[in-house]
């Protein structure tokens, strides 16, 4: 993470993934990372993958594709949230690699999602898209594996805990 924050990522042009189940601060550390970019003078965009896939759906019924790639292009950041929360439809994954391909080498990528590398084929529904994709990501990033309890259930499992030990007590 030291190393994240030195934000040469951004020079290189390599990418980000933050891996793990929900709750473990993969979009703390994203956004982090993205306002470290800003203060930098770099252009930034955040969104989820679920957004990224909608608005490229109606640019492509409007006639705006162009438009919309070369949206997601212009940033010297491009944060990509939440990918495999929500199942993405067949157009959606195809839209994602587009834009992961309109930016390979040229400019970065954070990607949070709670799908291993390992599960991307059956999360996007087609290997070949999935491969496609993790071959651009991986060739220049750093994966970051997070592990852990929910933070946001942290409260909810003291109280728990307490209630099964037969104390009393509100824990905030």
């Amino acid at each position: 993470m030291r190393d994240l924050a030195t934000m040469r990522f951004l020079d290189d042009a390599s990418n980000v993934l933050f891996v793990g189940p929900p709750g473990v601060g993969k979009t703390m550390l994203a956004t982090a990372l993205a306002r470290a970019a800003v203060d930098g003078g770099n252009r930034v965009y955040f969104t989820t993958a679920a957004e990224l896939a909608a608005k490229c759906h109606k640019a492509a019924l409007e006639g705006r594709w162009r438009t919309c790639m070369n949206f997601f292009a212009g940033p010297k950041l491009l944060v990509i949230d939440e990918l495999g929360y929500l199942p993405l439809p067949e157009d959606g994954a195809s839209a994602l690699f587009q834009v992961i391909n309109q930016r390979y080498l040229k400019s970065s990528t954070i990607l949070t999602t709670n799908v291993g590398i390992a599960d991307w084929a059956g999360a996007f529904g087609d290997a070949t898209v999935a491969a496609a994709m993790l071959d651009r990501l991986l060739h220049r990033a750093t994966v970051v594996g997070i592990d852990g309890p929910s933070y946001r259930l942290r409260g909810h499992q003291k109280q728990s805990d307490l209630i099964r030990q037969g104390v009393n007590a509100r824990v905030s």
